[in-house]
């Protein structure tokens, strides 16, 4: 089934932030977006589609022993059923306590429960590969937006900047990885528009931008003209909650990720986009302090994308009702 013409996307997961983002991005560039409704025919869904893009995370509450490994198998039945091509966002876990560069070329060796789970599940998007069909996994760190309330940036780095901090989750001199979510989907609006003119599994590591806690508090004391200072992640807290809140117990298990020091191997990213440029610590920034009203807008570039930046603001108030 030809479908290489089509403009049409199904997204699973357009509630979420990496879902909602793409829907967005999409639709900017004048492709059809579809959304996925959790628990109807997903093969009839895709019918016609050119893009099946999974960013569905099963509820909080599932088994997801049971769950993810199902969800998995129905998104790659629906792309065998309709011919539509699979893209998935990745992340780091899948790579345990083995030290970065991370890239397509390094074995899964996960140390988590979920870690398992999404090592499993990228094996079996490999397994499914044919003539007719790409799969790709973008992968990246930690998301970051202004506007999203619930990126861990927002919910733990920066909850505390009105009272002059910042957070941090690890050491505060590592540098960790933050994927801007309007640039990281750019990227998957380009890979949609080429990367089904081969078949077969592509990985693609996005950069992202790469800093530590020390580094954004710095970047913050230049933008506000203040002192910021830097805290610990309270993980005491999370231990207390753990029995009774997933969010905590997630946490706790990825707490050795924010020990390490995150770094990807970008050799793929930089031949399919030799030009692109990711958005700068500075940028981010920015647009944090800009929608949080701590930060006048100045002249030059930064007032000219006020507007944008707004807008996009707006975009992400109403992210779950898209």
């Amino acid at each position: 089934m030809d479908n290489s013409m089509s403009r049409r996307i199904l997204i699973l997961g357009m509630g979420g932030l990496f879902g909602a983002a793409c829907a967005r991005a999409f639709r900017a560039a004048g492709w059809d977006v579809d959304r996925y409704r959790r628990g109807s025919d997903m093969s009839v869904a895709a019918r016609g589609a050119r893009w099946i893009v999974n960013a569905m995370n099963p509820p909080a509450t599932a088994d997801l022993q049971r769950e993810l490994p199902e969800l998995t198998q129905a998104v790659i039945a629906a792309s065998r059923n309709s011919g539509a091509s699979i893209m998935v966002p990745g992340n780091f876990l899948i790579y345990g306590r083995q030290p970065a560069p991370w890239g397509p070329d390094m074995a899964a060796a996960p140390v988590t429960q979920r870690g398992h789970l999404r090592a499993e599940a990228e094996a079996r998007y490999r397994d499914a590969i044919d003539r007719e069909r790409a799969i790709v996994i973008l992968r990246a760190g930690d998301f970051v937006m202004p506007g999203a309330r619930n990126t861990l940036m927002n919910r733990v780095i920066l909850s505390g900047l009105s009272k002059g901090y910042v957070t941090a989750l690890g050491p505060a001199s590592v540098p960790h990885i933050h994927a801007d979510l309007e640039d990281m989907t750019q990227i998957a609006v380009s890979l949609a528009e080429t990367a089904d003119r081969h078949s077969g599994f592509l990985e693609v590591p996005y950069p992202g931008a790469r800093f530590s806690a020390q580094d954004l508090a710095a970047e913050l004391e230049e933008q506000l003209n203040r002192k910021i200072n830097l805290r610990g992640y309270h993980w005491g807290t999370d231990a207390l909650c753990a029995p009774f809140s997933v969010q905590a117990r997630q946490m706790r298990a990825n707490r050795y990720l924010y020990k390490m020091p995150h770094a990807v191997d970008d050799t793929v990213f930089r031949v399919l986009f030799p030009d692109h440029r990711v958005k700068s610590l500075q940028r981010i920034v920015f647009e944090h302090l800009y929608f949080r009203g701590m930060k006048v807008v100045p002249q030059g570039q930064a007032a000219r994308e006020a507007p944008r930046l707004a807008a996009h603001g707006q975009a992400m108030l109403t992210q779950t009702i898209l």
